[in-house]
């Protein structure tokens, strides 16, 4: 069994490294025949590949905030001949926002993997928590050391019990019985010992024991406290050592700086154990309860060590059958109070001290491994294959429930708002027509699939609010303020072709002649406009709203007028088109897919090859440009993607999403090709989470589609664009479905 460790790792300054060391030596020394042919994945926290020391086990490094890493790696571990993977958690190891880059890295392994998670929050946020929800999907197992983190996962974080195994943090494997230990004193001679030890931090609370040193050096004078531990070293870059020279004017304050002693270094297991073993009594004050995991707390009782603790949630557990003594969070007084009782009664320290060690014997390295070897095994056996999802399996109910909750929250009498903070509408940002005119074409989709009273209630609102900005040339202004203010005179050419084309989709799908009417009165007074146009896409636009009225209304003055934008975007092409570059500029910007699907429309309505050809092979460019990794992987809008250079793959926009789905599907109905199903599904997918970080911009909770994909993980923020481009999509998805030949309703339902 060769195994694949991802973690930090010694000489790293950091507990879950010595963690990952020594896990790695204990299952090693249960292989037997194996032994040595595992390697680590090291992470570092700098750019610098040559930062730490590493020995030759070695294999590979991770730099913590270059996300190529993450994937690369993956490729390196399916590549080899691992059989299994063995990964630390822990949310600040990783890259970007809350460790979100390590998704990239799980969801493309391909061998079995276990996952061992060293905080569990009793509240994450929400991207916390789909982090451990999506961790514990691709892990065979995942492992937590207290039985507080099984009952959070189960209960906060839905994840079903037989996925979860409970192993307690290691110890050393300390040679010396528990007389010798009580009987060392050759660290500090003639000094009674207590300690604390681990990475300096505020949130370590060591401030309480010195402000207990005055009451407890009254009654034992010869006591020294010794702290143990370099500075956190993001803790050090950022403010120094302020913690630690707080801490050493607190004790001169008090009187006691002669009774604390700083060991200011990252201690060997082999020093560490000396210290432990001459230490009487162990104190861990951290600051609050939420802590589920505490790798000091186990190295002191495995020692042997009395310890006096503040009850956070490991020292509940570990510390019980008195094994340990409890003191409330930040009292000093209760503190000392304790340690007195202790040193002045050798019977009841030594029978702390007794059941500490008694249960450290099955905490001891050896006896972990030997669990995490048959954990490893059972991975391994049990494992099958990742399958990619067949689009032949897609069914309606793979799908989120459609729901226009979150829609009509962000709707009033007016319109649809135009921005969120989060889930809740952002009124100081008022109204825009591009979100109006999105919005009452979802509402016309929502009403063909579902007969929706509740679409059909919101239908007016947003026709209505088109009507308001239509200015009396045709055009239309884009923004208006909360208080019903116009804030400009005149719109863009995107909105006014996103206008048209909501007017033009109405006219052809509207539920009743009034509406029908009403948009036809206000679609022909905008055509006046039609000839100011300059950009691209407000032709692409504008192209796709005068297709959607000639279905219905055969006119050859308006497919004059297509032809004429039509042809404007085919002179685009053949300027910009050369060897390589299929595209209809010199660079690729934003809502790409609008260009290949207005000529494809044009081709539906006039029959002429050119648009047909030229539709498609501008979408071929594009699909091999944000489909080539399997997923779909749109251009970046912080820097687009300019011919001949590096393409940018943040930020992503929902906007994208939806017109390569709408494009896509377009495709198909030009072509037939079952081909273009598929791409359009795998595209929407973009949404649950088929994406370059792997997390979902649809929320569950809200009903609402997060504003887009950073470098660090989600725009948090729903505002209108992105919620109804998820909806656009989704809906066009359900139409895909209603093509009942192309889908094998028989198949077994996938996973998405």
């Amino acid at each position: 069994m060769k195994i694949a460790y991802i973690s930090t790792y010694m000489p790293r300054p950091c507990g879950l490294a010595t963690f990952n060391a020594n896990l790695k030596n204990a299952i090693d020394e249960n292989l037997l025949k194996n032994k040595g042919e595992s390697f680590v994945i090291a992470i570092n926290d700098q750019d610098d590949l040559a930062q730490y020391s590493y020995g030759k086990e070695v294999k590979y490094i991770i730099r913590q905030q270059h996300q190529k890493d993450y994937i690369q790696t993956a490729n390196f571990i399916n590549n080899s001949d691992t059989d299994v993977c063995i990964m630390q958690h822990e949310f600040g190891i990783y890259g970007g926002d809350s460790g979100v880059y390590v998704l990239p890295l799980i969801n493309r392994i391909e061998k079995p993997l276990i996952t061992i998670l060293h905080t569990v929050l009793e509240e994450p946020n929400y991207l916390q928590k789909l982090i451990i929800q999506d961790i514990a999907l691709h892990s065979a197992k995942i492992v937590v050391m207290a039985k507080k983190a099984v009952d959070f996962l189960e209960r906060i974080y839905g994840i079903n019990r037989e996925k979860i195994a409970l192993i307690e943090h290691g110890v050393p494997d300390y040679t010396d019985s528990i007389e010798e230990i009580l009987n060392k004193k050759n660290v500090l001679p003639g000094k009674r010992v207590l300690s604390t030890f681990g990475l300096l931090s505020r949130n370590k609370g060591i401030e309480t024991v010195i402000k207990a040193l005055p009451a407890i050096v009254k009654n034992n004078p010869d006591v020294v406290y010794t702290i143990i531990g370099k500075t956190h070293p993001h803790i050090l870059k950022n403010q120094g050592e302020e913690y630690r020279d707080y801490l050493k004017k607190l004790a001169a304050d008090l009187g006691v700086s002669k009774n604390v002693n700083f060991i200011n270094s990252f201690v060997s297991e082999e020093d560490l154990v000396k210290y432990l073993t001459a230490t009487e009594i162990y104190i861990t004050p951290y600051l609050n309860e939420a802590q589920i995991t505490s790798g000091t707390l186990s190295y002191a009782v495995g020692a042997g060590a009395a310890v006096v603790s503040t009850p956070y949630w490991h020292a509940q557990e570990l510390l019980a059958n008195n094994r340990g003594k409890l003191f409330d969070f930040g009292d000093e007084k209760a503190l000392a109070e304790i340690v007195n009782e202790l040193l002045d009664n050798d019977k009841a320290l030594k029978n702390i001290r007794d059941n500490a060690y008694a249960y450290g014997l099955t905490l001891r390295y050896p006896k972990i491994g030997g669990l995490y070897k048959r954990l490893a095994e059972e991975a391994i056996s049990n494992h099958l294959p990742k399958v990619a999802f067949n689009f032949s399996q897609l069914n309606a109910e793979l799908l989120p429930n459609f729901t226009l909750d979150y829609v009509k929250r962000l709707t009033d009498d007016t319109g649809i708002v135009q921005h969120a903070k989060y889930g809740i509408p952002n009124l100081k940002e008022g109204y825009c027509m591009d979100d109006n005119s999105r919005a009452l074409i979802m509402i016309l989709m929502t009403y063909d699939q579902y007969q929706s009273k509740e679409a059909l209630d919101l239908l007016p609102i947003y026709l209505s609010f088109i009507q308001y900005m239509q200015c009396e040339n045709g055009n239309f202004r884009n923004f208006l303020s909360f208080k019903r203010e116009y804030l400009d005179e005149v719109g863009t050419d995107d909105s006014y072709g996103r206008t048209l084309w909501a007017l033009g989709f109405m006219i052809c799908n509207s539920p009743n002649n009034s509406y029908k009417e009403f948009a036809r009165e206000l679609f022909f007074n905008s055509l006046q406009h039609l000839d100011k146009l300059e950009h691209l896409r407000g032709h692409a636009n504008s192209i796709i709203g005068l297709a959607h009225y000639l279905k219905s209304y055969p006119d050859e003055i308006v497919e004059d007028q297509l032809v004429l934008l039509a042809d404007k975007l085919v002179l685009a092409y053949e300027k910009h088109r050369s060897e390589g570059w299929h595209w209809f500029e010199e660079k690729l910007t934003y809502d790409n897919a609008i260009l290949p699907l207005a000529l494809l429309k044009s081709y539906e309505i006039t029959n002429k090859q050119i648009y047909k050809e030229i539709g498609l092979e501008s979408l071929t460019f594009l699909d091999s440009e944000t489909l080539n990794h399997g997923y779909y992987n749109p251009i970046g809008n912080e820097g687009w993607f300019y011919k001949s250079k590096e393409k940018a793959v943040f930020d992503q926009q929902a906007i994208e999403t939806m017109a390569a789905v709408m494009m896509y599907y377009q495709a198909f109905e030009t072509t037939q090709d079952v081909k273009f199903i598929e791409k359009m599904f795998k595209t929407y997918l973009w949404f649950l989470g088929e994406n370059a970080l792997r997390v979902p911009l649809y929320d569950h909770e809200t009903k609402g589609c997060c504003d887009g994909l950073t470098p660090h993980g989600l725009n948090r923020n729903q505002g209108a664009e992105s919620t109804l481009a998820y909806y656009i999509s989704h809906l066009t998805v359900l139409k895909a479905q209603e093509k009942e030949y192309l889908f094998d309703k028989t198949a077994l339902k996938a996973q998405v």
